[in-house]
């Protein structure tokens, strides 16, 4: 994986009160956005939906942007959308993105692979995709521990 920054920007349109929650919109990604309760609900929100947008782009085909600095200059549609904006939070989000794949050979006992193999069938994906997932839940999961 690849760490890429991105930004966002995370507000409430004018007149919303402590009540109305917050929106989030990605300037690199147009079209990709999301709410919360607060604003860090409306960032980790964010960064999921942005996750999850950016899966889409690799499944399509599409090219992703590269990091954004965040005094990059704003693209015309967030400029337009920013007399909505009130109490905007400018911030950058470290995303992990695929990298170049690398083929590696691995051992494992036969009757491993073979349940492996099975699973990664019911789940409608690779062994190979299989596998990559299953290392990043646990690095995750170690990564929580720390």
């Amino acid at each position: 994986m690849v760490l890429r920054l991105y930004r966002v920007i995370v507000f409430q349109e004018p007149g919303d009160g402590p009540e109305s929650g917050w929106d989030v919109i990605f300037p690199e990604f147009p079209g990709c956005v999301s709410v919360g309760r607060t604003s860090l609900d409306a960032l980790e929100n964010g960064r999921e939906a942005l996750s999850l947008h950016i899966e889409g782009m690799i499944a399509d085909g599409e090219a992703l942007p590269d990091s954004t600095e965040l005094n990059a200059p704003m693209p015309d549609w967030v400029t337009e959308a920013e007399s909505h904006m009130t109490g905007a939070i400018h911030a950058l989000l470290t995303m992990e993105v695929p990298g170049k794949s690398v083929r590696i050979n691995i051992t494992m006992d036969e009757a491993l692979v073979s349940r492996l193999d099975a699973d990664a069938r019911r789940q409608g994906t690779t062994r190979s995709g299989y596998l990559a997932q299953a290392v990043r839940e646990r690095l995750q999961r170690g990564h929580e521990m720390a």
